[in-house]
């Protein structure tokens, strides 16, 4: 005697999960949150090397509708924000799964870089958005160690491999050739926004000279598709029982922390200063 599938799957409907039982749509969820580039044992961050498995995980999830993405990033590191971008575009198209990108508190600079990815960004009306542009921070210390007394030692081989030590007084050139660089990378992130957001795109004069807006200008200005919420959406979309399934890769302090015990002390000054820098860039927008 068989047994259709149909049959077997209703005789162990109780022992099955929710989602099995019902055929409930999943959507895998991807947090991408804190500044780009910019991690250390006691700060999140956003990088290839810790977002690329939970991506994998996610466009391979059995049956799921699409992926979306939760950014909250002020940006960072621009090669860093192009490689997850190139890697969300890659799978997303080998997969053939649409990818929506839900913006929370900031999507800006290399955030709004890793949105570009999605095929629909949404935002709260209150999000900030925008800051398509290039920059590059840091500290001059060389008066400080001159009053201290304190004699900078620094042997290179090749005329610029110290170029813009912050222990040496600002060299002219050298911030030209610094310019010359960010204007490169500047020129290829406006190319990929309108390659992604084509028409969409007001020609607002500011566009891309680094200025932001609040997730309802944004609309207006054609960087978001529109305005809402993660469940709400992908309830519009996929019905009430839709499952938000989170793939976000959790690293234990414990793990974090491994491999520092060597060289404590400059470790730690490290940290301090990769500190200073990812909170400066939240400080930007108020964050």
């Amino acid at each position: 005697m068989s047994t259709s599938f149909a049959t077997l799957r209703r005789l162990a409907g109780p022992v099955l999960p929710e989602r099995l039982r019902d055929g409930r749509p999943v959507v895998p969820v991807v947090r991408l949150h804190g500044a780009i580039g910019m991690g250390g044992p006691l700060r999140q961050s956003v990088t290839m090397a810790g977002v690329a498995a939970a991506l994998d995980k996610a466009f391979s999830m059995p049956g799921a509708k699409e992926v979306a993405l939760i950014v909250n990033s002020p940006g960072g590191s621009p090669v860093q924000s192009h490689l997850i971008h190139q890697r969300i575009r890659a799978l997303s198209r080998e997969k053939e799964i649409g990818v929506a990108a839900f913006v929370e508190d900031v999507a800006a600079s290399g955030g709004y870089m890793i949105a570009c990815a999605a095929d629909e960004i949404v935002a709260d009306p209150s999000s900030i958005v925008g800051s398509i542009g290039v920059v590059s921070a840091g500290f001059g210390f060389d008066r400080a160690i001159e009053r201290l007394g304190i004699e900078r030692r620094l042997y290179a081989s090749g005329r610029n491999k110290a170029i813009l030590d912050p222990f040496q007084p600002e060299k002219a050139e050298d911030v030209e050739r610094l310019k010359e660089l960010q204007r490169e990378v500047h020129e290829h992130f406006i190319a990929l926004v309108k390659e992604r957001r084509g028409a969409a795109l007001s020609d607002h004069p500011d566009m891309f000279t680094g200025a932001f807006w609040s997730g309802a200008a944004a609309l207006g200005l054609g960087l978001v598709d529109r305005l809402g919420d993660l469940r709400t959406t992908m309830r519009e979309r996929w019905g009430d029982k839709v499952e938000l399934k989170s793939v976000t890769p959790k690293t234990s302090l414990l793990k974090r922390l491994s491999g520092r015990s060597e060289g404590v002390g400059v470790g730690l000054a490290e940290e301090a200063i990769a500190a200073l820098e990812a909170r400066a860039l939240w400080g930007r927008f108020g964050l």
